[in-house]
């Protein structure tokens, strides 16, 4: 059998489609975080949630969100299914950053970046890794 050699127009038309799920799913990362996060500041205003828990909050927060992102990217793209959720993990993370310096005209890893990015990056590789398709055996 002869493998169907692809034109670069459909190659081109493939990625183009696939990035712009990956910034759907980077979207709606978005709005999910911003979401789990009102409900965060809700319920410390309401005095359930401690102060000094807001930072594992955002976190969480970080997590579920990038996890939706994700799982939506992952499903409407096939193949390369971890690369899709690292990207949507990213986006989420350009996201948060791009507010943080409109908001505060400044931005630093060094107060706690960094765990938003591991944050976003592992929650989005979890649908990725999940959706993964085993390897199929090779008969002799």
């Amino acid at each position: 059998m002869k493998k169907k050699e692809r034109r670069p127009e459909e190659l081109g038309s493939q990625w183009l489609n696939t990035m712009c799920e990956v910034l759907k799913g980077g979207v709606l990362a978005g709005v999910t975080t911003i979401l789990a996060l009102l409900i965060c500041a809700v319920l410390v205003s309401a005095g359930m949630l401690s102060v000094n828990s807001m930072y594992g909050a955002v976190l969480a927060s970080c997590v579920l969100g990038a996890l939706a992102g994700g799982t939506y990217a992952v499903r409407r793209v096939s193949g390369r299914s971890l690369l899709m959720g690292l990207g949507v993990g990213a986006v989420l993370f350009l996201l948060l950053l791009t507010a943080g310096l409109i908001a505060y005209q400044g931005a630093s890893i060094a107060n706690g970046g960094a765990g938003i990015l591991c944050a976003c990056l592992c929650g989005g590789a979890i649908p990725g890794l999940l959706a993964r398709k085993p390897k199929k055996k090779r008969r002799r």
